[in-house]
């Protein structure tokens, strides 16, 4: 019973932040999701990280060890979600960058926020640049067909990313007034990235849904399998496993719908694997939160 009221109290703040936006767009109110959406991921999101890993305390063992793992979880969910496309004879352009790519920045952060703490968003944030970079780059890459790895220089959140560990690394502080500046702005980030998922979610006409949940199914089981694979082989501590299995498992992203829009890919199809596996992981992340806590 304390393991279910745990679980809940972690989770339900996530769900109802998401069903505020969803609702909002559901009574006919106004959300520019583009603005809210650039000020969170070139401003507030990278503010967030900065501070979080320039003061974070843990180990920096611990971090290279789960970025290695980071590395090499996303790196095998390439090669089998790409092995799945082909068996399965489906369009490349479409399903592959969903399916290989989790919401681990509008839903993962949060969860590792209040399952595990500032520790857990920590450990969180690297996951989440990991995955960011990989997709920034291949993602990119897959959907459009071109190249993108000139898009990465400039991305705030890479350089964020890149400062937060500097600073992590030598032991530095920015002033007290500009560390609380920054730590204010980078505390929207997380609601406001909830509330955008479940305006986007509400915004999304999904077809061909038996379709999407079979695949979504099948993301949710893989991805979850090989995260716990390769948490258990680096011998990854209990908060650290944790959280790579939460980010890894979570569901497909919206910015994966945003992607196959821009360049011609099958958005529909893709809109239909954002709303299913985000439906899904209602169910899943909590369950997979019990056997991790």
């Amino acid at each position: 019973m304390n393991i279910t009221l745990t679980v809940l109290q972690i989770v339900a703040p996530v769900f109802l932040l998401a069903g505020i936006g969803f609702t909002w767009v559901k009574i006919g109110l106004e959300y520019r999701i583009q603005f809210v959406t650039q000020l969170a991921m070139t401003l507030s999101l990278p503010c967030l990280i900065f501070v979080s890993l320039m003061q974070t305390e843990i180990d920096p063992v611990a971090l290279g060890k789960l970025s290695v793992a980071s590395v090499v979880t996303y790196g095998a969910v390439t090669l089998v979600m790409l092995a799945v496309v082909r068996i399965a004879h489906l369009n490349t352009r479409t399903y592959a960058a969903p399916l290989i790519f989790g919401n681990t920045g509008n839903l993962g952060l949060p969860l590792a926020l209040f399952a595990f703490g500032d520790v857990g968003l920590s450990y969180a944030i690297i996951v989440f640049a990991i995955m960011a970079l990989w997709s920034y780059t291949y993602g990119i890459w897959l959907v459009a067909g071109t190249g993108a790895f000139g898009k990465v220089l400039r991305e705030p959140l890479v350089w964020s990313t890149v400062l937060g560990a500097l600073f992590q690394w030598q032991g530095w502080q920015t002033p007290i007034f500009l560390t609380n500046a920054l730590d204010l702005i980078g505390q929207m980030a997380i609601p406001m990235m909830l509330i955008t998922l479940g305006v986007a979610v509400a915004r999304l006409s999904a077809k061909g849904m038996l379709q999407a949940v079979t695949l979504s199914g099948i993301k949710l089981t893989l991805c979850t399998g090989i995260a716990w694979i390769v948490g258990r082989f680096f011998a990854l501590d209990p908060v650290a496993f944790g959280v790579l299995v939460l980010q890894v498992a979570t569901p497909v992203a919206v910015t994966s719908y945003l992607l196959a829009e821009k360049y011609g890919a099958q958005s529909d199809r893709v809109a239909g694997l954002v709303v299913a596996s985000t439906l899904m992981s209602v169910a899943a992340l909590p369950l997979i939160l019990a056997f991790v806590l």
